[in-house]
């Protein structure tokens, strides 16, 4: 029981993780969105994530041939994503533009390489039901994730804050990651 509480906090934690970033440009992307297409963009974003949820599974499969521990080579990924989230921390935020449901789901896939990097080896590095568990996590969180960015669009100040410093979080987060993932393929 400890082992699958464990599970859903690594997932609660990878997936917050990888869409701090995300949540607010899908957030800032629902602000210029009418507000009668949102749910539209939202159903996009979903599938995304279930895209890259189904991308991540299958690879973690593949990998099931490899030594967990040679796994855990690919926390190189979260460090890599940290070092250059921390190169451009101050980077002013680009201006959201309008888009559909299509350019959403794409730019959901688009932005999802680091969601990617770092799922692939925690749902590796888990038995069957662990990786039930965290898919189950990830479900919920997307779930949360939607709704309350399609709550917060009617705030863009809110949004906009978010957007600015998020970026000053990534770093570290990233950082996180990669330690979290030496650890549960028991490379460290």
């Amino acid at each position: 029981m400890h082992a699958l509480f464990g599970d859903v906090l690594v997932a609660a934690l990878a997936y917050v993780g990888t869409m701090v970033d995300n949540y607010f440009a899908f957030a800032a992307q629902l602000v210029v969105t009418p507000a009668s297409r949102r749910r539209r963009v939202a159903w996009a974003q979903v599938f995304g994530v279930i895209a890259l949820v189904g991308i991540a599974t299958a690879v973690g499969s593949a990998l099931s041939a490899v030594p967990l521990r040679l796994v855990g080579v690919l926390a190189l990924a979260p460090f890599a994503l940290a070092v250059h989230a921390w190169r451009r921390r101050d980077e002013p935020t680009r201006e959201q533009y309008r888009r559909g449901a299509t350019t959403t789901f794409l730019a959901t896939l688009a932005l999802g390489g680091d969601n990617v990097a770092v799922w692939i080896p925690l749902l590796r590095a888990t038995g069957a039901l662990g990786a039930l568990a965290m898919l189950a996590t990830f479900a919920v969180l997307e779930f949360a994730f939607v709704t309350s960015a399609r709550g917060i669009a009617s705030r863009p100040g809110i949004v906009a804050w978010g957007a600015r410093y998020s970026s000053r979080l990534e770093p570290v987060v990233y950082g996180a990651l990669g330690v979290l993932i030496l650890f549960e393929c028991h490379t460290l």
